[in-house]
Protein backbone atom coordinates (compact mmCIF):
# COMPACT_ATOMS: atom_id res chain seq x y z
CA UNK A 1 0.00 0.00 0.00
CA UNK A 2 0.87 3.41 -0.42
CA UNK A 3 -0.37 5.85 2.44
CA UNK A 4 -0.14 9.35 3.20
CA UNK A 5 -0.06 10.71 6.69
CA UNK A 6 -0.57 14.29 7.49
CA UNK A 7 0.11 15.96 11.21
CA UNK A 8 0.20 19.40 11.82
CA UNK A 9 2.95 20.53 14.33
CA UNK A 10 6.57 19.82 13.21
CA UNK A 11 7.86 21.69 16.23
CA UNK A 12 6.71 19.48 19.21
CA UNK A 13 7.41 15.82 20.08
CA UNK A 14 4.14 15.18 21.93
CA UNK A 15 2.01 11.77 22.15
CA UNK A 16 0.92 12.10 18.55
CA UNK A 17 3.98 12.85 16.87
CA UNK A 18 5.62 9.83 18.58
CA UNK A 19 3.02 7.52 17.89
CA UNK A 20 2.95 8.29 14.23
CA UNK A 21 7.04 7.88 13.78
CA UNK A 22 6.69 4.73 15.14
CA UNK A 23 3.53 3.67 13.15
CA UNK A 24 5.14 4.83 10.03
CA UNK A 25 8.55 3.16 10.93
CA UNK A 26 6.51 -0.12 11.60
CA UNK A 27 4.39 0.34 8.10
CA UNK A 28 8.07 0.80 5.87
CA UNK A 29 9.40 -1.95 7.68
CA UNK A 30 6.83 -4.52 6.40
CA UNK A 31 7.18 -2.81 2.58
CA UNK A 32 4.34 -0.28 2.41
CA UNK A 33 5.21 3.03 0.77
CA UNK A 34 4.95 5.81 2.89
CA UNK A 35 5.25 9.51 3.33
CA UNK A 36 4.41 12.25 6.19
CA UNK A 37 3.82 15.62 5.37
CA UNK A 38 4.05 18.13 8.12
CA UNK A 39 3.05 21.34 8.88
CA UNK A 40 6.40 24.10 9.79
CA UNK A 41 9.87 22.59 9.49
CA UNK A 42 11.11 21.50 12.93
CA UNK A 43 12.10 18.35 15.49
CA UNK A 44 9.67 16.25 13.44
CA UNK A 45 11.46 16.31 10.16
CA UNK A 46 14.92 15.54 11.89
CA UNK A 47 13.65 12.77 13.87
CA UNK A 48 12.05 10.93 10.91
CA UNK A 49 14.91 11.64 8.91
CA UNK A 50 16.63 9.70 11.54
CA UNK A 51 14.46 6.79 11.07
CA UNK A 52 14.78 7.02 7.13
CA UNK A 53 11.58 8.68 6.38
CA UNK A 54 10.16 10.90 3.88
CA UNK A 55 8.79 14.19 5.61
CA UNK A 56 7.87 16.74 3.83
CA UNK A 57 7.08 20.47 5.09
CA UNK A 58 3.76 22.11 4.05
CA UNK A 59 4.66 25.83 4.79
CA UNK A 60 1.01 26.71 4.96
CA UNK A 61 -0.30 24.56 7.56
CA UNK A 62 -0.74 26.92 10.85
CA UNK A 63 -2.18 25.09 14.11
CA UNK A 64 -3.96 28.80 14.27
CA UNK A 65 -7.02 29.00 12.29
CA UNK A 66 -6.22 31.72 9.51
CA UNK A 67 -8.79 31.88 6.11
CA UNK A 68 -5.58 32.73 3.60
CA UNK A 69 -3.43 30.42 5.30
CA UNK A 70 -5.88 27.22 5.45
CA UNK A 71 -6.78 28.03 1.73
CA UNK A 72 -2.74 28.03 0.50
CA UNK A 73 -2.72 24.79 2.47
CA UNK A 74 -5.39 22.87 0.97
CA UNK A 75 -4.02 23.52 -2.58
CA UNK A 76 -0.43 22.41 -1.12
CA UNK A 77 -1.85 19.42 0.37
CA UNK A 78 -3.79 18.73 -2.80
CA UNK A 79 -0.42 18.81 -5.04
CA UNK A 80 1.65 16.90 -3.29
CA UNK A 81 -1.15 14.28 -2.67
CA UNK A 82 -1.60 14.19 -6.54
CA UNK A 83 1.78 13.86 -7.10
CA UNK A 84 2.33 10.55 -4.59
CA UNK A 85 -0.88 9.08 -5.32
CA UNK A 86 -1.70 7.08 -2.05
CA UNK A 87 -4.22 4.59 -1.23
CA UNK A 88 -5.32 5.81 2.11
CA UNK A 89 -4.70 9.43 3.59
CA UNK A 90 -4.16 8.67 7.12
CA UNK A 91 -4.59 11.98 9.63
CA UNK A 92 -3.32 13.03 12.93
CA UNK A 93 -4.63 15.98 15.06
CA UNK A 94 -7.38 18.46 14.57
CA UNK A 95 -6.12 20.96 11.92
CA UNK A 96 -4.29 18.59 9.87
CA UNK A 97 -7.16 16.52 9.96
CA UNK A 98 -10.03 18.95 8.67
CA UNK A 99 -7.88 20.06 6.02
CA UNK A 100 -6.51 16.59 5.43
CA UNK A 101 -9.91 14.88 4.76
CA UNK A 102 -11.12 18.00 2.85
CA UNK A 103 -8.76 17.41 0.62
CA UNK A 104 -8.67 13.62 0.43
CA UNK A 105 -12.21 13.75 -0.44
CA UNK A 106 -11.78 16.13 -2.92
CA UNK A 107 -9.38 13.95 -4.55
CA UNK A 108 -12.14 10.84 -3.97
CA UNK A 109 -9.04 8.80 -1.90
CA UNK A 110 -10.10 6.83 1.56
CA UNK A 111 -9.01 8.71 4.96
CA UNK A 112 -8.47 7.59 8.08
CA UNK A 113 -8.50 9.94 11.06
CA UNK A 114 -6.88 9.20 14.32
CA UNK A 115 -8.38 11.38 17.43
CA UNK A 116 -5.53 11.66 20.04
CA UNK A 117 -7.62 13.16 22.26
CA UNK A 118 -11.05 15.39 20.70
CA UNK A 119 -10.88 18.69 21.03
CA UNK A 120 -14.22 18.56 23.00
CA UNK A 121 -13.42 16.40 25.87
CA UNK A 122 -14.21 16.88 29.42
CA UNK A 123 -12.29 19.77 30.74
CA UNK A 124 -12.85 22.34 27.88
CA UNK A 125 -14.60 25.34 27.79
CA UNK A 126 -18.39 24.97 26.59
CA UNK A 127 -17.86 26.91 23.52
CA UNK A 128 -15.39 25.03 22.78
CA UNK A 129 -16.94 21.78 22.73
CA UNK A 130 -20.21 22.92 21.25
CA UNK A 131 -17.72 24.52 18.12
CA UNK A 132 -15.64 21.60 17.41
CA UNK A 133 -18.91 18.82 17.95
CA UNK A 134 -20.46 21.06 14.91
CA UNK A 135 -16.86 20.53 12.62
CA UNK A 136 -16.71 17.15 13.55
CA UNK A 137 -19.97 16.07 12.90
CA UNK A 138 -19.79 17.47 9.57
CA UNK A 139 -16.27 16.52 8.42
CA UNK A 140 -16.95 13.07 9.92
CA UNK A 141 -19.24 12.50 6.91
CA UNK A 142 -16.61 12.49 4.45
CA UNK A 143 -14.51 9.84 6.01
CA UNK A 144 -13.97 6.62 5.69
CA UNK A 145 -12.67 5.34 9.27
CA UNK A 146 -12.52 7.07 12.45
CA UNK A 147 -9.86 5.47 15.00
CA UNK A 148 -9.65 6.63 18.80
CA UNK A 149 -6.73 5.73 20.72
CA UNK A 150 -9.62 4.76 24.10
CA UNK A 151 -12.68 3.60 24.30
CA UNK A 152 -13.68 6.25 26.08
CA UNK A 153 -13.18 8.95 22.94
CA UNK A 154 -14.71 6.03 21.15
CA UNK A 155 -18.32 6.46 23.31
CA UNK A 156 -17.80 10.04 23.67
CA UNK A 157 -17.75 10.60 19.53
CA UNK A 158 -20.90 8.21 19.49
CA UNK A 159 -22.94 10.25 22.31
CA UNK A 160 -21.41 13.32 20.42
CA UNK A 161 -22.87 12.47 16.83
CA UNK A 162 -19.60 12.46 15.71
CA UNK A 163 -19.73 9.13 13.17
CA UNK A 164 -21.20 6.08 14.17
CA UNK A 165 -20.50 2.44 15.15
CA UNK A 166 -19.40 1.40 11.57
CA UNK A 167 -17.26 4.40 11.03
CA UNK A 168 -15.71 4.61 14.21
CA UNK A 169 -13.24 1.96 15.99
CA UNK A 170 -10.90 2.17 19.05
CA UNK A 171 -7.07 1.11 18.79
CA UNK A 172 -5.11 1.41 22.13
CA UNK A 173 -2.32 3.22 21.34
CA UNK A 174 0.85 0.55 21.45
CA UNK A 175 5.25 0.91 21.83
CA UNK A 176 7.97 -0.83 20.69
CA UNK A 177 9.67 -2.72 23.40
CA UNK A 178 13.19 -2.30 24.66
CA UNK A 179 13.89 -5.76 26.59
CA UNK A 180 11.85 -7.65 28.31
CA UNK A 181 11.92 -6.78 32.30
CA UNK A 182 13.10 -3.65 31.42
CA UNK A 183 14.96 -2.41 35.29
CA UNK A 184 12.42 -3.46 37.22
CA UNK A 185 14.84 -3.54 40.04
CA UNK A 186 15.16 -0.31 41.46
CA UNK A 187 17.25 0.08 44.74
CA UNK A 188 16.75 4.66 45.27
CA UNK A 189 17.08 6.04 49.21
CA UNK A 190 15.68 8.63 48.07
CA UNK A 191 11.81 8.31 45.93
CA UNK A 192 12.37 9.95 42.62
CA UNK A 193 9.17 10.62 40.84
CA UNK A 194 9.06 11.94 37.19
CA UNK A 195 6.54 13.17 35.01
CA UNK A 196 7.11 13.68 31.29
CA UNK A 197 4.57 15.98 29.55
CA UNK A 198 4.70 19.36 27.89
CA UNK A 199 4.03 22.75 30.10
CA UNK A 200 0.37 23.52 27.95
CA UNK A 201 -2.44 22.61 28.52
CA UNK A 202 -4.04 20.39 29.31
CA UNK A 203 -1.07 18.74 31.64
CA UNK A 204 -1.12 20.41 35.51
CA UNK A 205 2.30 20.34 36.58
CA UNK A 206 1.65 23.47 39.17
CA UNK A 207 -0.76 20.73 41.21
CA UNK A 208 1.59 18.47 41.54
CA UNK A 209 4.24 20.77 43.08
CA UNK A 210 1.65 22.37 45.45
CA UNK A 211 0.57 18.05 46.50
CA UNK A 212 4.63 17.67 46.83
CA UNK A 213 4.79 21.07 49.17
CA UNK A 214 2.99 19.43 51.56
CA UNK A 215 5.21 16.59 52.24
CA UNK A 216 8.42 18.12 51.57
CA UNK A 217 10.13 16.82 54.88
CA UNK A 218 10.37 13.58 53.46
CA UNK A 219 12.65 11.70 51.07
CA UNK A 220 11.87 12.72 47.81
CA UNK A 221 12.97 14.24 44.09
CA UNK A 222 10.64 15.25 41.05
CA UNK A 223 12.40 15.46 37.77
CA UNK A 224 9.66 17.07 35.51
CA UNK A 225 10.69 16.58 31.78
CA UNK A 226 9.64 18.62 29.12
CA UNK A 227 9.04 22.28 27.79
CA UNK A 228 6.74 24.59 26.96
CA UNK A 229 4.51 28.14 28.07
CA UNK A 230 3.60 27.22 31.17
CA UNK A 231 6.82 25.99 31.89
CA UNK A 232 8.35 29.55 33.88
CA UNK A 233 4.93 29.82 35.97
CA UNK A 234 5.51 25.68 37.47
CA UNK A 235 9.15 27.17 38.22
CA UNK A 236 7.74 30.21 40.28
CA UNK A 237 5.62 27.83 41.98
CA UNK A 238 8.32 25.43 43.05
CA UNK A 239 10.65 28.87 44.16
CA UNK A 240 7.31 29.63 46.20
CA UNK A 241 7.04 26.47 48.33
CA UNK A 242 10.89 26.70 48.67
CA UNK A 243 11.27 23.37 46.92
CA UNK A 244 14.00 24.21 44.40
CA UNK A 245 16.48 21.89 46.25
CA UNK A 246 13.95 19.01 45.50
CA UNK A 247 12.58 19.36 42.20
CA UNK A 248 14.38 19.58 39.34
CA UNK A 249 13.36 20.94 35.37
CA UNK A 250 15.58 19.23 32.72
CA UNK A 251 13.25 20.43 30.06
CA UNK A 252 12.99 18.51 26.48
CA UNK A 253 15.33 15.43 26.98
CA UNK A 254 16.33 12.32 24.43
CA UNK A 255 16.73 10.25 26.94
CA UNK A 256 13.56 9.60 28.58
CA UNK A 257 13.68 6.17 28.58
CA UNK A 258 16.81 6.29 30.82
CA UNK A 259 14.91 8.91 32.94
CA UNK A 260 12.45 6.21 33.89
CA UNK A 261 14.92 3.52 34.34
CA UNK A 262 16.37 5.66 37.46
CA UNK A 263 13.18 6.42 38.44
CA UNK A 264 10.79 4.97 41.46
CA UNK A 265 7.50 6.38 40.27
CA UNK A 266 5.95 7.68 37.09
CA UNK A 267 3.19 10.77 37.49
CA UNK A 268 0.69 12.13 34.77
CA UNK A 269 -1.28 15.08 36.24
CA UNK A 270 -3.91 16.44 33.80
CA UNK A 271 -7.50 18.41 33.15
CA UNK A 272 -8.15 16.12 30.38
CA UNK A 273 -6.57 12.88 27.88
CA UNK A 274 -6.83 10.65 25.15
CA UNK A 275 -4.30 7.51 26.02
CA UNK A 276 -1.19 9.05 27.22
CA UNK A 277 1.86 7.26 25.44
CA UNK A 278 3.72 8.91 28.17
CA UNK A 279 1.81 6.23 30.68
CA UNK A 280 2.53 3.37 28.65
CA UNK A 281 6.50 3.81 28.31
CA UNK A 282 6.78 4.09 32.16
CA UNK A 283 4.71 0.65 32.00
CA UNK A 284 7.03 -0.59 29.89
CA UNK A 285 10.28 0.71 31.90
CA UNK A 286 8.39 -1.11 35.11
CA UNK A 287 7.27 2.15 36.80
CA UNK A 288 4.24 2.19 39.10
CA UNK A 289 2.07 5.43 37.88
CA UNK A 290 0.07 7.83 39.68
CA UNK A 291 -2.51 9.76 36.75
CA UNK A 292 -5.35 12.13 37.16
CA UNK A 293 -8.44 9.97 36.14
CA UNK A 294 -9.18 11.49 32.65
CA UNK A 295 -10.26 10.83 29.26
CA UNK A 296 -8.91 6.77 28.71
CA UNK A 297 -6.33 6.32 31.65
CA UNK A 298 -8.12 4.45 33.39
CA UNK A 299 -7.84 2.31 30.35
CA UNK A 300 -4.22 1.86 31.22
CA UNK A 301 -3.71 2.48 34.76
CA UNK A 302 -5.93 -0.69 36.58
CA UNK A 303 -6.27 1.22 40.65
CA UNK A 304 -4.76 -0.26 42.58
CA UNK A 305 -2.74 -3.04 40.72
CA UNK A 306 -0.93 -1.44 38.47
CA UNK A 307 -1.30 2.65 39.82
CA UNK A 308 -3.21 4.69 41.57
CA UNK A 309 -6.31 7.01 40.20
CA UNK A 310 -6.79 10.24 41.25
CA UNK A 311 -9.52 13.21 41.23
CA UNK A 312 -9.22 15.39 38.74
CA UNK A 313 -7.62 19.29 40.31
CA UNK A 314 -8.35 16.72 43.70
CA UNK A 315 -5.43 18.29 45.85
CA UNK A 316 -5.73 15.65 48.63
CA UNK A 317 -6.44 12.91 46.87
CA UNK A 318 -3.10 13.23 45.15
CA UNK A 319 -1.16 14.41 47.85
CA UNK A 320 -2.45 10.67 49.18
CA UNK A 321 -1.57 8.78 46.43
CA UNK A 322 2.24 9.93 46.67
CA UNK A 323 2.42 9.74 50.45
CA UNK A 324 1.56 6.07 49.79
CA UNK A 325 4.15 5.36 47.57
CA UNK A 326 7.10 7.10 49.49
CA UNK A 327 5.77 4.67 52.24
CA UNK A 328 6.51 1.26 50.87
CA UNK A 329 8.86 0.16 48.04
CA UNK A 330 7.00 -2.90 48.33
CA UNK A 331 3.82 -1.13 47.10
CA UNK A 332 6.01 0.91 44.30
CA UNK A 333 7.61 -2.45 42.80
CA UNK A 334 4.28 -4.77 43.25
CA UNK A 335 2.50 -2.42 40.98
CA UNK A 336 5.45 -1.52 38.74
CA UNK A 337 5.53 -5.10 37.89
CA UNK A 338 2.18 -5.30 37.23
CA UNK A 339 1.83 -2.53 35.49
CA UNK A 340 4.98 -3.90 32.89
CA UNK A 341 3.01 -7.35 32.61
CA UNK A 342 0.01 -5.32 31.45
CA UNK A 343 2.29 -3.33 28.50
CA UNK A 344 3.16 -6.79 27.46
CA UNK A 345 -0.21 -8.04 27.45
CA UNK A 346 -2.46 -5.57 25.87
CA UNK A 347 0.09 -2.23 24.83
CA UNK A 348 3.03 -4.18 22.22
CA UNK A 349 3.53 -2.13 19.42
CA UNK A 350 2.65 -5.05 17.01
CA UNK A 351 -0.86 -5.07 18.10
CA UNK A 352 -1.27 -1.68 17.25
CA UNK A 353 0.12 -1.72 13.93
CA UNK A 354 -2.05 -5.18 13.13
CA UNK A 355 -5.40 -3.26 13.75
CA UNK A 356 -4.25 -0.32 11.17
CA UNK A 357 -3.40 -2.21 8.86
CA UNK A 358 -6.48 -3.80 9.33
CA UNK A 359 -8.16 -0.54 9.06
CA UNK A 360 -6.76 0.03 5.53
CA UNK A 361 -7.30 -3.05 4.11
CA UNK A 362 -10.98 -3.20 4.90
CA UNK A 363 -11.26 0.37 3.65
CA UNK A 364 -10.05 -0.31 0.13
CA UNK A 365 -11.82 -3.71 -0.05
CA UNK A 366 -15.22 -1.77 0.67
CA UNK A 367 -14.08 0.81 -1.96
CA UNK A 368 -13.79 -1.81 -5.04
Amino acid sequence: MKIAYVITRSDVMGGASIHLLDLVSGLKNSGHEVVIYVGGTGILLEKAKDKNIECISLINMKREINFVSDILCFFELRSHLIKFSPDIVHLHSSKAGILGRLVAKFLAIPSVFTAHGWAFTEGVTEHRRKLYIIIERFIAKITGKIITVSNYDLKLALKSGVGDEDKVISIHNGMPDIGRGYNLIRNNDCVRFIMVARFDHPKDQRLLIEAFSSLKEKNWMLELVGDGPFLSDAIETAKKFHLTDQIIFSGDCNDVADRLATSDVFCLISNWEGLPLTIIEAMRSGLPVIASSVGGVPELVEEGKTGLLVQRGNLNSLVNAIDLLLGSGEKRKSLGRKGRASFEEKFIFELMLDKNIKVYEELLSSKV
